[in-house]
């Protein structure tokens, strides 16, 4: 059995399979064995966890294929673009996966603009840049959204870097934990954090009530509706079939959700 180097940052990216789903999965290797190859980049494991784990546990051969990538942020976006691409997220693993890729391709033009690195640091992100428009074309958002995503994902992590636990919680959806509070974090003290950490992974965690909207808050939802449609519509205009139509149907309606909920 070919040994695999596991690396927790690459593996946690994979959203979790419910037991119904793991269960058939496994019973196809058993019988059918592993037909695709896993994809390693330099001898570790980026594409396959699943599969790997199943296969380990029950001695069942399995080919590998090489990719490589220049840097581990180029693998995780990869890896990103791969799930998101192939499975059917929820809207608060969309708006993570989104946010990191962002994260991680604002630290490959970090890397790539070393000397200019302390101006740039002294700037506030750009989300006109060309950098973001190419990602949320990518994923059919807005720019807006890339912005937005992008605080969500920082403050998951702050999170998952108090308590594993409390961000699997979160990536799951076993607690609900509004994308304003996740922004909050994402610039909070770490003691705040902290406590809602704990809070989370105990299972005591209570989502906010939503306090009373000024006039201004009240309008945002509409603003953000009218925004949507209009990207909604350039976005299916350039889908050719039903099978590039897919993913933008559904951000459309993961945007749409989270709409929902903030007038519901």
């Amino acid at each position: 059995m070919q040994e695999i180097i596991i690396d927790s940052e690459f593996r946690d990216l994979i959203p979790p399979l419910d037991a119904a789903t793991k269960r058939l999965l496994e019973e196809n290797l058993i019988e059918n064995g592993c037909r695709d190859a896993l994809v390693v980049w330099n001898g570790i494991l980026v594409d396959g966890h699943h599969r790997y784990e199943i296969c380990h546990r029950h001695n069942i051969p399995f080919m590998t294929v090489d990719k490589d990538f220049a840097s581990r942020e180029e693998a995780m976006i990869w890896i990103i673009s791969t799930q998101v691409s192939r499975r059917n997220l929820t809207t608060i693993q969309l708006s993570y996966f989104r946010g990191l890729h962002y994260r991680m391709e604002k630290k490959i033009q970090g890397k790539s603009n070393q000397f200019q690195q302390k101006s740039e640091n002294r700037q506030k992100d750009d989300f006109h840049s060309p950098t973001v428009k190419r990602i949320a074309e990518q994923y059919r958002v807005s720019p807006k959204t890339i912005e937005r995503d992008s605080k969500v994902a920082v403050g998951i992590d702050a999170i998952g870097e108090a308590s594993d636990e409390a961000k699997r919680k979160i990536l799951s959806g076993e607690i609900g934990i509004n994308k304003k509070k996740l922004n909050e974090l994402s610039g909070g003290p770490q003691e705040k954090i902290e406590e809602i950490a704990t809070t989370i992974a105990n299972g005591d965690y209570k989502k906010e009530k939503a306090t009373e909207l000024t006039p201004e808050e009240q309008s945002r939802p509409l603003n953000l509706l009218l925004a949507e449609t209009r990207t909604f519509y350039s976005a299916i205009s350039k889908s050719p079939d039903s099978a590039s139509l897919r993913p933008t149907l559904r951000a459309h309606i993961n945007v749409l959700q989270d709409l929902y909920k903030q007038i519901s």
